[in-house]
């Protein structure tokens, strides 16, 4: 576990969260700007901007607080019983109130409203679905390379969003506080408050099978690489 204290480690939380949405919604803004109606144009730089800074600010607080700045990093994380659920639950109150401020200094930089309910629509079986596979998949690179490869989390991390943008039909929101967040936001990365109850419903389920997924795999795994597995939750 890492040595710094609570304090610090939930402020790490706020800076990274809020940055994260801060880039996802002034990318977006970005995008749809200068794109000249182009939306595939508009998407590519929202990707590039949301993958590059992931992998920036896991390697930047991830010795802090282990850069969750995902309830269901932190759902996943409890399941394996490596963080309480009482620093778990703070975990995902600050996560969700720093994404509300990251849309906000994002509206502020582009000169939009505080907040706004978003108007772009999001919903249905196949939406649905990808978003349980940008999920699964995201814990699944996580808790994967925290096994063996705790390093290339940072770049694991944010290749896979990247991917998950283009690959997935949901564009791989893959994290609770950021849906709730982009519910406030009428622009280009926006969701319906009306349909992000589903979205999170479903990034939390895919979050728990991805955990059970990879608790089953550790299982059949000889003494000695159990042995092996020291990097926790606070290395990535």
């Amino acid at each position: 576990m890492s040595e710094h204290d609570l304090p610090r480690k939930l402020t790490a939380e706020f800076l990274g969260t809020a940055f994260l949405l801060a880039t996802v919604i002034g990318s977006g803004i970005m995008g749809e700007t200068l794109s000249g109606g182009n939306v595939a144009i508009a998407l590519l730089g929202n990707t590039i901007a949301t993958g590059a800074v992931l992998a920036v600010l896991i390697l930047v607080f991830g010795p802090i607080s282990g850069a969750h700045f995902n309830p269901a990093v932190t759902l996943a994380f409890v399941i394996r019983r490596e963080i309480p659920v009482k620093t778990a639950t703070i975990y995902v109150i600050v996560q969700i109130l720093a994404a509300l401020f990251g849309v906000f200094v994002a509206h502020v930089m582009f000169g939009e409203p505080s907040f706004t309910s978003s108007l772009n629509t999001r919903t249905g079986i196949g939406i649905w679905t990808g978003e349980f596979v940008a999920t699964f998949g995201l814990v699944a690179t996580i808790l994967g390379c925290l096994r063996f490869r705790p390093e290339a989390i940072p770049y694991a991390v944010g290749l896979f969003i990247t991917a998950g943008y283009w690959f997935t039909s949901s564009t791989s929101f893959a994290n609770p506080a950021v849906t709730i967040a982009r519910s406030f936001s009428d622009t280009f990365a926006g969701i319906r408050p009306e349909d992000a109850p589903v979205f999170v419903m479903v990034q939390i389920l895919a979050a728990v099978v991805a955990t059970l997924v990879f608790a089953w795999f550790a299982s059949g795994e000889g003494p000695e690489t159990r042995k092996s597995d020291a990097p926790k939750a606070d290395r990535w």
